[in-house]
């Protein structure tokens, strides 16, 4: 199961002098990735490194730091706690010490996964769109037994003859609830998928 933040979380952590400060939120799109890494990042600080992850699409930025030791390692970090839709900004302030690159790797992804596993997460439902019609008679039994499966109506629309409803449903509950609608309609009905 793929979770996703809560709401934004702060971390905040000291290795070999260097203060780290971890600034995470959920996003669902790029543009607000990229808004919320503007508005958290501190221009008082030596980096700002960030990654983020909205399903198939993922960016990261070392800021200055050895390639490969900052952004890659947050994303491996955001990966590795099967989190999505979220962005993870990590500041860094200069302490003196230098870290090395396995040293700043080590910093960087783990001050990002101590943040998330930290932080209050809710699991994703992966839904998908279907439409149906049903005979005013059945729908009341219908639109009680929608509840059961955590289905998000989209439109509803009261023709003649009965609803044609749009909904979305989680993905492993539409096969039980085309049962239910099979049964119910006596056959004549079924859902039909919608593009997402």
């Amino acid at each position: 199961m793929t979770f996703t933040l809560v709401e934004p979380y702060q971390w905040q952590e000291e290795i070999k002098k260097s203060r780290f400060l971890v600034r995470s939120a959920p996003v669902t799109t790029t543009e607000q990735a990229q808004q919320f890494i503007q508005a958290n990042s501190d221009a008082t600080a030596n980096h700002n490194c960030w990654a983020w992850k909205i399903g198939q699409q993922y960016r990261f930025s070392d800021d200055g730091e050895p390639s490969g030791t900052a952004g890659r390692p947050i994303l491996s970090a955001i990966e590795g706690q099967q989190i999505d839709e979220v962005v993870v900004l990590v500041i860094r302030w200069f302490g003196g010490i230098k870290l090395g690159a396995g040293g700043l790797i080590r910093a960087y992804g783990g001050c990002a996964a101590h943040c998330l596993q930290s932080a209050p997460l809710k699991p994703i439902i992966l839904r998908q769109h279907y439409q149906f019609s049903c005979h005013y008679h059945e729908w009341p039994i219908l639109e009680n037994r929608l509840r059961d499966f955590d289905v998000i109506i989209d439109e509803q629309i009261f023709g003649t003859l009965g609803p044609a409803i749009k909904m979305a449903i989680p993905t492993e509950e539409a096969k039980l609830f085309q049962e239910t609608l099979v049964n119910l309609t006596k056959g004549r009905e079924s859902l039909t998928i919608l593009d997402k």
